[in-house]
């Protein structure tokens, strides 16, 4: 029986806590005594430049995921055929093929292992399928190694696992997760042990048998059992190789020390995924890998340690990102409309944090309507869509949805992958801003921490805590989201780790949500942009008051930028002349208070700004619950727009009311309009359909009606 896998539910989960921070410089990082090779760190690998466009073949930007698996004894015709077949029937691209090596084998049955996974590669190239390999990279399961032989009581596992900061091992058994059956053991290891030779081993036997690419999971340190892991005499001696401390006692966010440690956990984490990336690449120069990255925009990124933005900007691997539903059995069947703008954020941070690459994201759903809905939802962002039912990964939600909304991407993929961003807003996601700013017990997901009656499984505890809204930090970032996403107002998100000027020359206005961490690099990036024209707009009672590791600064770091000194009084807003550019300050959290509430007076100031220095080259008039986002292809005006307005300020049940709206675009001078069309994966056919537009001076109107998606294009020649 293949085994269900995948990072499943936070829920589930303790919730954590996080801090992030400065940047490191190379060193070699020894293990104990005994270790059998020394890891490298190295700052210059994270650092490197964008990615070329080239690195990642078309397969791979145009990629429509779909699980496959077989069982051990499979025949290739018998068993691995049908599977490809039913697959390709689907509209699927590209097979996510997950079996056997989430558990624990001898080399004599990996080796037989990789024969047949090169039988199956082989089978689906012959179908016109790329395949790649999901392989766990920190965790090892032992099939009924709670009563019987294990990896941890057995082989190496007490040695290479990973060790909290009290000194817990990170193992456990049973059905702590949905993944890990009764009897079974689970043990993470250490990336700074040994495990490190023997997995890369591993990897680069899997990149030469035929696979086209890698899907390293679980890069993490789970918190699931063992709390600010790693601990381990392995992690100690790197720590303190690359910082010259200790590890901490505690997790104290008072001290600088512990900070440091959390900083320190990313880049650790970084430099593991970079390696498995070039130990593919060792044994397969064409090989690209995706690494399945659960932590998004929220705070889950600190307390097991992966930050997806260190990954930005490293050439050929980006991220699988898997984006969280509200219910296990439920999907989003029972979001709020707010719930759904969390979920906008997600999959546009996950599109932003992966830079110029593909980014693979999951497409969660319990029933086809509310699947397709989010599956919707993904396409916008700009991610690839790995569509899966809740909470497994080997099966979809509805295999008619699946190649109805699979055949309308693989019929649009230009519009959807090659079309430019043309949004002139950004929000910016400060990691440190996350990380040091009020940390809270919750991960903040999204908004409904409250369990619904009659639902089975639900990402939240049920304490306020869980949601967004008492979160300082996020709570002002998401509610910025959802005043931009209410407001129509296209924008994409700025990621602030590693930022260069490059990130800002498109932008017009950037929105700063909180902003209180940051370096001194970062704030001469900000500065420079400012002044060269660059409108920002900054919320919060202590703007940019830190350092990038949580201190506090004797001054402002853009107290130039806000014409306000942190001696004085602040005041309740701002506005400042700051070279060619203006930089508004509002005191309070305005998008926090939008978030949890239904009124739209903090969202009018804050949009007011928006709106004065970037009018959007495309207004919707229809219901706010209409996300649109715009880019732009040649001639071609691309405006998609999802319905999602049949969720309210309360759960409800779910149902899909067609909405009617119109698009009015600004048209340049010496252009015009010269063709109009609309295509839905709501409709019996992807095909573009013509529509009628009117025009008006220098704009041009379509009406339309949103079932639940829409893709206009408007050609301007």
């Amino acid at each position: 029986m293949h085994r269900i896998r995948g990072m499943s539910r936070r829920g589930l989960l303790r919730a954590g806590l996080g801090v992030g921070g400065a940047a490191w410089a190379a060193n070699v990082v020894p293990g104990p005594p005994g270790a059998p090779a020394p890891m490298r760190v190295d700052s210059a690998a994270w650092a490197a430049p964008a990615v070329r466009q080239g690195v990642f073949p078309e397969w791979a930007r145009f990629a429509r995921v779909a699980d496959g698996t077989f069982d051990e004894d499979a025949d290739p015709v018998r068993d691995m055929k049908p599977v490809i077949n039913a697959l390709k029937a689907q509209n699927v691209s590209v097979i996510e093929l997950d079996t056997i090596l989430s558990n624990w084998l001898t080399q004599a049955e990996f080796d037989f292992h990789v024969k047949q996974v090169g039988r199956f590669a082989e089978l689906a190239h012959t179908a016109g399928i790329r395949v790649v390999m999901y392989y766990p990279s920190l965790e090892l399961i032992s099939v009924g190694g709670e009563k019987g032989r294990s990896f941890y009581k057995d082989d190496n596992g007490k040695a290479w696992v990973q060790l909290s900061l009290d000194g817990q091992p990170n193992v456990f058994y049973g059905s702590l997760v949905v993944w890990v059956d009764p009897g079974d053991e689970s043990c993470w290891l250490s990336p700074n042990s040994p495990w490190r030779d023997y997995y890369l081993a591993r990897v680069k036997a899997l990149a030469g048998s035929g696979i086209d690419a890698l899907w390293p999971d679980v890069p993490i340190y789970f918190d699931g059992k063992a709390s600010w892991c790693d601990a381990s005499p392995w992690a100690a001696a790197a720590f303190k190789a690359d910082t010259g401390l200790p590890l901490p006692k505690k997790d104290d966010f008072g001290d600088t020390t512990f900070r440091r440690f959390i900083e320190w956990r990313h880049r650790n984490l970084l430099q593991w995924q970079l390696d498995i990336a070039a130990a593919g690449r060792a044994a397969n120069k064409d090989m690209v890998t995706f690494v399945e990255t659960v932590s998004m925009d929220y705070q889950y990124a600190t307390s097991i340690g992966l930050d997806g933005a260190y990954l930005r900007q490293a050439e050929g691997v980006s991220h699988a990102w898997e984006v969280d539903i509200l219910g296990n059995y439920d999907g989003m069947r029972h979001a709020t409309a707010s719930d759904w703008t969390c979920l906008i954020s997600m999959y546009k941070y996950a599109r932003a944090a992966s830079g110029t690459k593909p980014a693979w994201a999951f497409s969660y759903g319990w029933k086809a309507d509310d699947a397709s809905l989010v599956m919707a939802e993904l396409l916008a962002a700009g991610c690839n869509p790995y569509e899966v039912k809740s909470p497994f990964k080997n099966e979809t939600t509805d295999a008619r949805m699946r190649t109805r909304m699979y055949g309308f991407v693989a019929a649009h993929q230009q519009r959807l992958y090659d079309a430019a961003p043309a949004a002139e807003v950004g929000v910016y996601h400060s990691t440190a801003s996350r990380d040091y700013v009020s940390p809270s017990a919750g991960t903040g997901m999204y908004v409904n921490a409250r369990k619904p009656s009659g639902v089975k499984e639900w990402w939240s505890e049920g304490t306020p805590e869980d949601s967004c809204t008492t979160m300082p930090w996020l709570g002002e970032f998401r509610g910025t989201v959802k005043a931009l996403v209410y407001g129509h107002v296209p924008f994409d998100t700025v990621i602030g780790q590693g930022l260069a000027a490059a990130d800002l020359a498109r932008f017009r206005v950037l929105m700063l949500p909180n902003l209180q961490a940051v370096s001194d690099a970062e704030a001469q990036v900000l500065r420079d942009w400012v002044a060269a024209g660059g409108t920002a707009v900054i919320t919060g009672p202590a703007p940019t008051a830190l350092d990038e590791l949580g201190a506090a600064r004797s001054e402002f770091a853009l107290s130039d930028v806000l014409g306000l000194r942190k001696k004085d009084p602040l005041p309740t807003s701002r506005q400042n002349r700051f070279g060619a550019g203006t930089c508004w300050y509002f005191k309070d959290l305005l998008g926090k208070a939008f978030l949890s509430a239904t009124g739209q007076a903090g969202a009018d100031q804050l949009l007011a700004p928006v709106r004065a220095a970037a009018p959007p080259p495309v207004t919707l008039t229809g219901d706010r619950r209409i996300h649109l986002e715009l880019s732009r292809l040649g001639d071609d005006t691309v405006v998609q727009l999802v319905n999602f307005t049949c969720f309210g300020d309360k759960p409800a049940a779910f149902t899909t009311v067609p909405a009617a709206c119109s698009v009015t675009l600004a048209v340049p001078e010496g252009k015009q309009v010269t063709a109009a069309a609309v295509s839905s994966p709501d409709a019996a056919s992807p095909a573009p359909r013509p529509v009628t537009w009117t025009t008006s001076g220098r704009t041009a109107t379509v009406g339309l009606t949103v079932a639940q998606y829409a893709l206009l294009t408007v050609t301007i020649s």
